[in-house]
């Protein structure tokens, strides 16, 4: 060996590794390897370059909503009497006036890429921390998923023109009985386990909608707080008002409430993070079963950015639900309607049974979110 040898293969390996830098630069890039157990948010976005989307289809859309109203038939023209004009009234045949119909809500259309309504969404709710605050976290992993998948399949079946998604509505902000630290009497959910759910998400190709319980705390700083989330095209929003104690009563003493301030807040702000990011329109899903839960509700504004479901929240035999549905779903309309069926509570009382798809269907509005928890 001469004594350039040394020299020389010290030259080779800085040469292979520029070459294999060049070809391969994001193995040099810091925080690019995560292992299942420590992924953070940014192991879930999409690299690839966004779709692109045709324009709304106005016409489709119009379509879709007066179907999804489901309005009953205008009454049939009285015929005219013996001896009568064609077209002439008389106070025998004018007939009663026909009230406006209160769905389709009137809003503006949304942007390009909108799921709603188009889609059914059929999504399974809770907390990966608790089995008693829905089947989210009630059943392994994949046993969930099979289960819902199920519920998917049977919507599907019981209304073939409508797509159906699955998606999980994961609690991220859970209001608790004890102060906690900075006194608002909720628990933000660590990244860690927003992340278990958006991997679960991965596997259906799922929607996730990430949930609030302010307890103490408002809709204001609890959003942004998790725009890191919002940011990802699948990831979606929800406010439950139940649990945000305006009055300063522990949250599970007394019902809580949220005011349309509240919701545009969270809709403008979805908004934002929907132009900030080039994405398609974001679902904002606002739970509701009494009266007081939203207040002002005609001054909630839906955005071209942002479709807003408002969702049938209550629990019990089905008389009692659907009464809750017309209440305060179908007589005080916003944009779109969900409504929520409980494995359990649903079925406290004998001989009761859960409400199936196809009843569900026949409802006025039809709700196009449905939530399982």
């Amino acid at each position: 060996m001469t004594k350039n040898a040394p020299l020389l293969i010290f030259i080779g390996v800085l040469i292979s590794f520029f070459a294999l830098f060049l070809a391969f630069p994001r193995i040099f890039e810091s925080g690019t390897f995560y292992n299942d157990e420590n992924k953070t948010e940014s192991a879930f976005w999409s690299e690839e370059t966004p779709p692109v989307f045709p324009p709304l289809d106005k016409e489709a859309y119009d379509k879709k909503l007066i179907e999804l109203a489901n309005n009953p038939p205008p009454p049939p023209e009285i015929p005219a009497e013996a001896g009568q004009a064609p077209g002439a009234t008389s106070p025998a045949n004018i007939p009663p006036p026909v009230p406006t119909p209160l769905w389709p809500a009137q809003a503006v259309y949304p942007n390009a890429g909108a799921i709603l309504p188009f889609h059914r969404i059929v999504a399974y709710y809770g907390n990966l921390y608790s089995k008693k605050m829905g089947v989210l976290g009630e059943y392994p992993e994949e046993e969930m998923l099979g289960r819902l998948n199920t519920e998917v399949e049977k919507w599907q079946t019981a209304d073939p023109e409508t797509p159906v998604m699955p998606a999980l509505h994961y609690i991220a902000v859970v209001a608790q009985g004890s102060a906690g630290v900075d006194g608002k009497y909720r628990f933000r959910m660590p990244e860690s386990e927003i992340n278990k759910v958006l991997a679960m998400a991965t596997k259906i190709n799922a929607l996730v909608f990430l949930d609030v319980q302010v307890g103490f705390s408002t809709v204001d700083i609890e959003v942004p707080l998790l725009e890191k989330y919002l940011k990802l095209p699948n990831v979606h929003f929800g406010i439950d008002p139940e649990f945000s104690m305006k009055t300063g009563i522990r949250p599970g003493k007394v019902v809580g409430t949220v005011d349309a301030t509240d919701i545009n807040f969270a809709a403008e702000y979805l908004a934002k993070v929907v132009r900030e990011n080039n994405l398609t329109p974001k679902i904002l899903v606002v739970h509701r079963y009494t009266q007081k839960m939203v207040t002002n509700y005609q001054n909630i504004t839906p955005l071209p950015e942002v479709q807003i479901v408002m969702h049938m929240d209550g629990w019990g035999e089905k008389a009692k639900k659907i009464n809750t549905y017309r209440q305060f779903i179908y007589s005080e309309p916003v944009q779109f309607a969900g409504f929520k069926l409980f494995y359990k509570n649903d079925l406290w009382e004998k001989g009761t049974s859960l409400l199936t798809p196809e009843e569900l269907l026949k409802l006025r509005p039809r709700p196009i979110y449905i939530q399982y928890q």
